[in-house]
């Protein structure tokens, strides 16, 4: 079995990379209990033989079958089945939904404080990121410019607790970046949202900064929610906070 070259087909969908083939396969064989819960995975020396795959793009997988809750990583040990259907993904030391409802909490307000108080020097700021991260290939680069978008915003309230919320958490969102970008094929759209919310802060205008920084939160918790839903699951459809907390 050789997974490296697998693709979708048609000319519609984007082209599947080798690490998202490997999860794909792995997390079939985990939910239709060709691996069972307390099973230990082969050796990334076998996958990698069997897949036909390098053991960076395994490694990328495994790490991703963890932070969905599949599996655990033990030290010494190899790599074993915790849960047989994909549970809420993890990232670092916060639950995702956790760290989206105080993203909503805290970026929100945020966009409309420095839609109020940014300076020249905040947007001049934010632009170069924008252009930077327009051009940037590489993933993990792109990443660390992502969070370092999402602290610039929150500096330009002028009010350093709101940067220090975001410093809290900011491994959280570099690994929640990190896992969209690979599963979900965010950095695109993501680049597109972030100038939104650049131009609404250029303006000044609150309201604008708060709709644009709702609307990436919301594809955020959309793509989430397609990475994990269980499979013939319908996708999410997107709703509007208000319609949420009803």
């Amino acid at each position: 079995m050789n997974l490296s070259d697998s693709r979708t087909g048609g000319t519609g969908p984007r082209r599947v990379s080798a690490m998202e083939a490997v999860l794909s396969h792995l997390r079939d064989a985990i939910e239709r209990g060709a691996y069972a819960v307390g099973d230990k995975l082969p050796s990334e020396a076998e996958l990698c033989r069997t897949l036909g795959v390098s053991r960076p793009v395994l490694r990328e997988a495994l790490r991703a079958l963890q932070t969905m809750g599949l599996t655990v990583s033990r030290t010494g040990k190899g790599t074993f089945v915790v849960a047989d259907a994909v549970g809420e993904p993890t990232f670092g030391d916060y639950a995702a939904g956790d760290l989206l409802e105080v993203r909503r909490h805290v970026e929100l307000p945020v966009a409309r404080y420095a839609a109020r108080r940014r300076t020249p020097e905040n947007l001049d700021l934010l632009n170069h990121l924008l252009d930077r991260m327009d051009r940037e290939t590489d993933t993990t680069a792109w990443v660390a410019m992502d969070t370092l978008f999402h602290l610039t915003v929150a500096e330009s309230t002028q009010n350093p607790v709101f940067r220090r919320v975001i410093e809290e958490i900011r491994d959280a969102l570099a690994r929640q970046s990190a896992f969209l970008n690979q599963l979900g094929d965010r950095r695109e759209q993501s680049n597109h949202e972030h100038r939104a919310i650049v131009e609404a802060l250029t303006d000044g205008s609150e309201d604008d900064a708060l709709a644009a920084m709702s609307h990436h939160l919301d594809r955020v918790e959309t793509t989430l929610a397609a990475i994990v839903r269980p499979p013939g699951a319908h996708p999410p459809t997107d709703t509007t906070t208000e319609e949420r907390s009803r």
